[in-house]
């Protein structure tokens, strides 16, 4: 993975100005047919998910009442793992993302809905929906990028400190729902300057974390365990390992959205003027989709279908199956990629990116290793990247921005 910018080829470059936009245009087009065409199929939708999700989750409570005896833990662990996942990914995800406003149901609406999660809602919609999906992929701008605390570009320089990076994304793997938290609350910017720290709005939102964390402590590891009697410690455990399940998983797939080989980054500068239809051709190269089952779709909240989803965060996520083969289509006739592959081999390809961009450039691996010799800065060939005057992404497909 390098910036597109700095590309010896340029995967846009056959396209024009007046193609970017038709690209545009297109997609416009499949978003209003589809939004204008929500009924009562998306709202049954919807609503049948909620009750399945609820329905498995008290089922899998229940059992873990006498989760003493291994099968019934088994089981009852099983069970809520899945509702833990159908919760966060195919409905607080979607909700959050207004995605089932138009019914206005103030039951299913994205500014009443609370999930099973460490984030807040209205902190998670802030740095998702309006920072996240506004600079997908942007270095500097989008922090879901590796959020803050890795190497996610060659072009970015390298430190000892990212030799960790495999060490540390297990880590926010396992605990992904608080490091999704920490990462809402800029808490590391947060932290390190005084002045920041005392920002009475930094404080309300630090409160307002540690108010939704103690809830959801108090509720997984107090109060059910409580009523399972004899069965406390094995419930607690049952609990624990439901939402290290529901982590990994859900980490795994947003990793498989944005990390895999294929996937595109892209500098500030390049979205500078940018146009609706640059803006669109950004979602389209800078996301991965992931292949398989209806099940799988549901159960990774129709991620699956990233590039859809980052097209239009906002349609509902039933609809992305239906429009991914025009989306593909147009892929084809444009003359792009479209980046996807089965769970496994997308999840495999993306910690591969983690694990390598912990290392040195191998120019600047071979620089530090040859005897008398200290590493130099990657210089990048003329006419690429890095040298003044050189145009933007849009610029350099022929854009007028």
């Amino acid at each position: 993975m390098t910036t597109l910018q700095h590309k010896k080829t340029n995967p846009i470059a056959h396209l024009s100005a007046a193609d970017i936009e038709q690209i545009g245009i297109e997609l416009d087009a499949i978003r209003d047919e589809v939004m204008g065409s929500r009924g009562a199929r998306d709202a049954a939708y919807i609503r049948r998910m909620i009750s399945v999700q609820r329905g498995l989750e008290l089922g899998s409570r229940a059992v873990l009442l006498f989760s003493l005896f291994p099968p019934a833990w088994l089981v009852g662990t099983a069970g809520l793992s899945i509702a833990k996942i159908l919760d966060n990914m195919e409905i607080g995800h979607n909700i959050l993302h207004g995605q089932w406003d138009w019914m206005r149901d103030p039951k299913i609406h994205s500014t009443k809905w609370d999930w099973d999660h460490a984030a807040p809602a209205e902190q998670w919609k802030h740095a998702h929906n309006e920072l996240h999906h506004t600079y997908t992929n942007v270095l500097g701008r989008d922090n879901d990028l590796g959020y803050g605390i890795m190497r996610v570009d060659e072009d970015q320089q390298w430190h000892p400190a990212h030799l960790g990076q495999p060490l540390w994304n297990l880590i926010n793997a396992c605990f992904f729902e608080y490091g999704i938290a920490a990462y809402d609350l800029e808490l590391g910017a947060n932290l390190a300057s005084k002045e920041r720290r005392r920002d009475p709005k930094f404080r309300a939102a630090l409160k307002q974390v540690r108010r939704k964390i103690g809830k959801q402590v108090l509720k997984d590891y107090v109060v059910h365990p409580a009523l399972s009697g004899p069965s406390f410690l094995h419930t607690i455990a049952a609990n624990a390992t439901a939402n290290l399940i529901r982590n990994l998983w859900s980490h795994s797939v947003i990793m498989c959205g944005h990390f895999p080989s294929g996937v595109e980054t892209f500098e500030k500068t390049s979205i500078e003027g940018e146009t609706r239809g640059e803006w669109y051709l950004r979602q389209m190269l800078g996301s991965a989709n992931i292949s398989g089952s209806r099940l799988t779709h549901i159960m990774t909240g129709n991620l699956s279908h990233q590039i859809e989803h980052h097209l239009f965060p906002d349609m509902p996520s039933n609809r992305y199956a239906e429009i991914a083969p025009k989306i593909r289509d147009l892929f084809q006739r444009y003359g792009l990629s479209y980046t996807t592959g089965p769970l496994p081999m997308q999840v495999a390809s993306a910690w591969a990116k983690v694990i390598r961009l912990s290392l040195p450039n191998r120019r600047e691996r071979a620089a530090r290793t040859a005897p008398g010799r200290r590493a130099q800065p990657a210089r990048h060939p003329a006419g690429q990247g890095g040298a003044p005057g050189v145009p933007p992404v849009s610029a350099a497909a022929g854009s007028p921005a």
